[in-house]
């Protein structure tokens, strides 16, 4: 291309039109807000709703990607609303249930090398971002994306997000059917739908083809559909299992069952009459109830259930609803070889463990899919070049991204297997324990999420690491489980419905702030995620293998034939695993070892600067970190209380250690607070929240279970609670850490 022609010039007629406008429309946003003539509250939704973030910058750099160098950059420009135009961001790119074509990873290799510094990462929803973006660059970026059918807009923002679905959609050997031309339907549909513009968060959508395995993750989901069959009249109909009302987030939601027979035909006009309602009555102030999940927690899934088919029912035809079934072969796949099984053979070293962990047998015979797995989900642009001229010579361009961020090919021929690894291997993709325990899950953490508090990207690698090193030797019990780390509690890394989950918090020791990770247990992968551990303590980051080793250890010790790792949690109960990790919450004094005073893959002193420590307010005695502990244990007792189905001891339990963590932050202030709940929580109202010294969002879990006492406990509401409440705790003591008088730097 001459330095003469601009990308909109030599793409003009390649891209969809009603793509081209809206890309042209945000080029001209982005100079009326360098211009001062938009709003930065305005230009922030319509970046967001084209994929472009803000990140965090915390090492006195920048990427300039244009002309690929480091260059200097001074702090104080990374600070402040508009740090987008001083220092690169983040770009999310959607990939509609991971479906890519060669075409389409080039040019994403492409734009990586020639905006930013080579590298892409996948996500946990199979999008692909690439960072250390500036926002000048983002519209030719788009415009090229765009020309090969790849779209930035609503990746971000209040809108629906990436659809999601099982990877192995089409060709699995247990699905009920191939989910993926459902999945494309409902995504070109809502693309952009006016119905879905004004909600007050953002929405995901996951398509699964089978029930029992973890494929599209149906039950985390603001709405999930999961295919099944009936026989009506003699005829085999398809249609969807859905789902509405789950999510992640600091505190999980298990979605509930809107139908258990959505016909295929109704998909398009009730995901059109869901967002409607969500749009009409769901939360706009409070940011931090926004989600569809609190709505149907509000309403109850009846009630949410009789407005949306009210709704439904209002609706104009629309012809787009059922378009899309006359030709459901739009998303399908044929091989471009013929399938042939592999009888052994010579076998390079190496192979057979690969072929073990990384090829999945699909139902067409003769035929696998091999996992490409990507320690972090990060490959380089190089890496993917590679990959798009291996999908072209062995499979008719038929790649997924996953969403434990990974990529497969589908349509190997067996025979072709020991070639491709060979061919991968060179690329330095061929690691091995995808799936496995080895395949730790992380979301960006403190490399570049402004809300990471702990590496997650860090401990993911130190786990990894050491996970590969043992693999030989692991247990079969031990080889299925999944490990996932967020850097922070909003579960972006989904360690809510992992075996063993982590997310990053902090504690101060002696008046140094020292990394810590909560220890979630309980969750469960498969089924769809059928169901959320609960945080059992923190521990100082750099002692989580350890906690693992120990978990690990235990349950191949232990553990009942075929028993599962959440029925052995179960049964172990929390007392004894908290016994059994106690020891490990210990931190040396930074003169014994000041190396749990640094996070994992950093080699400065911890900070939790960047997440905005406020100024001091007074003076702090020993006896309120004390306190906010023995809230953090009566939050412990009251997950005890939950597992025993203790329901109101549960919910008593943590509303009361609410409560004491509020008393011990207001008692700073003010030394003779009364103990009565109502001036505790009035003073802490004042005090605390008016002043935002204190996190809002954890806040009113506290202003809300006091003003709404309840007198029926159903175990979901209280262990939403017993989350929320710990929640509090991490609140209390990040508040404690802005308002007391900092220790004296220890010298090394």
């Amino acid at each position: 291309m001459s330095a003469a022609t601009t990308w909109k010039e030599k793409l003009a007629g390649q891209i969809e039109s009603s793509l081209a406008e809206e890309i042209d429309t945000f080029e001209t946003q982005i100079l009326l807000r360098k211009e001062g003539k938009m709003e930065e509250k305005l230009f922030a939704e319509t970046r967001l709703r084209r994929g472009a973030y803000g990140q965090r910058y915390d090492n006195g750099q920048r990427f300039d990607g244009a002309q690929n160098r480091q260059l200097a950059y001074p702090e104080h420009e990374t600070k402040g609303p508009d740090t987008l135009w001083h220092a690169p961001g983040m770009m999310r790119i959607k990939i509609p249930f991971g479906g890519l074509n060669a075409e389409q990873m080039e040019v994403l290799a492409d734009v990586a090398e020639e905006y930013s510094e080579e590298i892409l990462h996948i996500t946990t929803r199979q999008d692909f971002q690439i960072h250390f973006i500036h926002i000048e660059d983002t519209p030719d970026l788009m415009r090229r994306l765009a020309a090969v059918g790849i779209t930035t807009r609503e990746a971000c923002g209040n809108s629906i997000r990436n659809i999601t679905a099982c990877p192995l959609s089409g060709v699995c050997r247990t699905e009920t059917f191939d989910v993926t031309p459902y999945a494309q339907a409902l995504m070109r549909f809502l693309l952009g739908h006016p119905d879905c513009q004004d909600f007050g968060r953002k929405f995901k959508i996951a398509f699964s083809g089978c029930e029992h395995e973890a494929c599209g993750l149906a039950n985390m989901h603001d709405m999930g559909g999961v295919g099944v069959v009936q026989s009506i009249d003699g005829i085999e109909k398809r249609g969807f299992k859905l789902y509405v009302g789950g999510g992640l987030g600091a505190v999980p939601h298990q979605a509930q069952i809107y139908s258990e027979f959505l016909p295929v035909e109704e998909l398009l006009p009730t995901a059109q009459a869901i967002s409607r309602v969500f749009a009409r009555l769901g939360e706009k102030k409070n940011r931090n109830r926004a989600r569809i999940k609190f709505l149907v927690a509000k309403l109850g899934i009846e009630e949410f259930r009789r407005l949306v088919e009210e709704e439904r029912a209002i609706l104009p035809d629309d012809s787009n609803w059922t378009a899309f079934l006359s030709d459901l072969s739009v998303t399908e796949e044929k091989p471009l070889k013929r399938g042939q099984s592999l009888n052994g053979g010579e076998w390079i070293a190496g192979f057979t463990e690969w072929h073990r962990t990384n090829v999945y047998k699909q139902r067409q015979e003769g035929y696998a899919v091999a996992t490409v797995a990507l320690p972090l989900g990060d490959i380089t642009s190089s890496q993917l070049r590679a990959i798009a001229d291996i999908s072209r010579r062995y499979v008719r361009e038929t790649v997924r991204a996953t969403v434990e961020q990974n990529l497969i090919l589908r349509w190997v021929s067996e025979t072709d297997l020991p070639q491709l690894y060979d061919e991968l291997n060179a690329l330095g993709l061929a690691e091995i324990g995808a799936g496995t325990i080895v395949d730790v899950t992380s979301c960006p953490g403190t490399d570049t999420c402004k809300l990471g508090i702990a590496s997650s990207r860090g401990l993911a690698g130190e786990l990894r690491k050491r996970l590969s090193a043992e693999s030989a030797n692991l247990d079969a019990a031990i080889e299925g489980l999944r490990i996932k780390v967020s850097g922070c509690f909003n579960s972006c890394g989904q360690h809510h419905a992992a075996d063993i989950g982590f997310y990053g918090n902090s504690r101060k020791i002696n008046g140094i702030t020292v990394p810590h990770f909560q220890v979630v247990l309980g969750g469960q992968w498969k089924e769809n995620a059928g169901s959320f551990g609960l945080a059992t303590g923190a521990i100082p980051s750099k002692n989580i293998p350890e906690a693992v080793a120990r978990l690990g250890k235990r349950f191949v010790a232990e553990r009942d034939r075929d028993e599962l790792f959440k029925d052995f949690i179960a049964r172990l109960g929390k007392r004894e695993i908290k016994a059994m990790l106690e020891d490990l919450t210990q931190v040396p004094t930074y003169e014994e070892n000041s190396w749990y005073y640094q996070d994992w893959g950093d080699t400065r002193e911890f900070s939790m600067e960047d997440l905005g420590i406020g100024e001091c307010a007074g003076e702090v005695v020993a006896v309120g970190i004390m306190e906010i502990a023995a809230a953090e244990r009566e939050v412990f007792e009251a997950s005890v209380a939950l597992d025993e189905d203790q329901l109101a001891a549960a919910w008593n339990g943590a509303l009361n250690a609410m409560l004491r963590a509020a008393r011990a932050l207001v008692k700073e202030q003010w030394y003779d607070v009364p103990e009565e709940a109502d001036v505790v929580v009035t003073e802490f109202r004042n005090r605390f929240y008016d002043s935002e010294l204190f996190s809002p969002k954890f806040a009113n879990y506290l202003f809300a279970a006091y003003q709404d006492s309840t007198t029926s406990f159903g175990k979901i509401q209280v262990h939403r609670f017993v989350e929320e409440a710990q929640l509090f705790i991490e609140g209390a003591y990040t508040c404690y850490d802005k308002i007391v008088v900092p220790a004296e730097h220890p010298t090394a």
